[in-house]
């Protein structure tokens, strides 16, 4: 029986599957990974992007935070791929309760997906830091400099988290609920090394426990099934 087929067998057979991806999920949607490019922003920014993508960095250089912004972490024209499209499906016929997702692209819900957890935010909501009200990716990118409230004039944030911030609460909360009542859980596209979301695995006490990377992970011997493989052409091949 091939890796595919026993993926099969475990999806056909549960009920109540949850999904956990990382940035290698929207990879294949053609967007860059910064861990995985060695030196590229160096060459033009003088601060590594998890330096600039820190709070710390956001109010202290507000200006320069949004150039790397709208250059490095919004890719315009992105569509969902094979994954996303798969994970829609379960949960279109039921089997699939919940996405954990640690990236902020919003393809996941592009592509269907209603239960969609985003433990890192979206890059498609911004908010005023002063009156709260909310804004369309469009606020960012329709603009230059520092975006302000068209009500009030305040600055405009985008809702993601930034290094040095706090998970939401509600959000690690339901996903961690999620995740505790699963019978499988299928982690894809992630090396498992971003806490605390990569901590979500403990909240597992199912029966399948799958795993879905090129590379190899730290959860690889905790598995049932490990396969090393393109995330899309792996949840693409099943028959749903």
């Amino acid at each position: 029986m091939t890796d595919i087929e026993k993926l099969q067998a475990i999806v056909d057979g549960s009920d109540n599957i949850v999904f956990f991806g990382g940035a290698g999920v929207s990879t294949e949607s053609g967007i860059p990974d910064f861990r995985s490019v060695d030196g590229l922003y160096h060459q033009k920014y003088d601060y590594p992007p998890e330096t600039i993508l820190s709070a710390e960095f956001y109010y202290s250089n507000t200006e320069d935070f949004f150039k790397f912004y709208r250059d490095k972490m919004i890719v315009p024209n992105v569509k969902p791929n094979k994954a996303h499209t798969a994970l829609a499906r379960l949960e279109e016929i039921g089997k699939l309760k919940a996405v954990i997702t640690q990236n902020i692209d919003g393809l996941h819900q592009m592509a269907g997906s209603k239960r969609v957890y985003e433990l890192h935010g979206s890059v498609l909501r911004n908010y005023c830091e002063n009156c709260g009200k909310f804004y369309g990716i469009e606020k960012i990118t329709g603009t230059k400099g520092v975006p302000t409230c068209d009500e009030c004039g305040g600055r405009i944030k985008p809702d993601v988290v930034l290094y040095g911030e706090m998970l939401d609460d509600d959000c690690i909360r339901g996903a961690a609920e999620a995740v505790s009542k699963a019978d499988t859980l299928i982690i894809g596209g992630t090396s498992l090394v971003v806490y605390p979301a990569a901590g979500l695995i403990n909240y597992f006490n199912g029966r399948h426990l799958i795993l879905i990377n090129k590379s190899r992970t730290s959860a690889d011997s905790a598995a049932e099934l490990v396969i090393h493989d393109s995330i899309g052409e792996v949840l693409g091949a099943l028959r749903i």
